[in-house]
């Protein structure tokens, strides 16, 4: 299947490439939320008089997630949980957590911007969790997480 992208989508290409996908990729995801049309000779024409229009929305999103990873690149971040002696946490402690711990702190952020590469954190320390805002945007942030008193 072959699509002209709206915007950028990493590992695929930048706004405006015409690429080659998977039919189920591009029918379930790319076409649905709007991320791509199907190339035809009609949406090529409509794409090209569109560009700069889709070009402007792409630099604001771009300059929105830049703002908003400078507000979360001066935070500090402290979440307590319930630990046992050795530090050990009972249960653990994911994106959703963290999400809400940016949240309450003053800067919304939303779950699946949360990458967390080595899974959930089961022990007391300070971790290091990239925030993907844009795909040309990615904040690292030191998270303490604590016992609880």
């Amino acid at each position: 299947m072959e699509v002209i992208l709206l915007e950028k989508i990493a590992n695929l290409g930048d706004l405006g490439d015409k690429v080659s996908i998977k039919a189920g990729y591009g029918r379930n995801y790319l076409l649905p939320q709007g991320k791509a049309v199907v190339a035809t000779a009609e949406k090529i024409k409509e794409f090209e008089t569109l560009r700069v229009e889709l070009e402007q929305i792409a630099a604001e999103k771009l300059a929105a997630a830049s703002a908003h990873a400078i507000a979360l690149s001066e935070l500090t971040v402290v979440i307590t949980h319930k630990a046992g002696d050795e530090g050990k946490l009972f249960g653990s402690v994911g994106t959703q957590n963290i999400a809400d711990a940016l949240t309450e702190a003053g800067v919304k952020v939303e779950k699946h911007e949360v990458r967390m590469p080595t899974g959930v954190i089961r022990q007391i320390g300070n971790y290091n969790i990239d925030i993907h805002l844009h795909s040309d945007v990615i904040v690292t942030l030191s998270i303490e997480i604590a016992a609880e008193a």
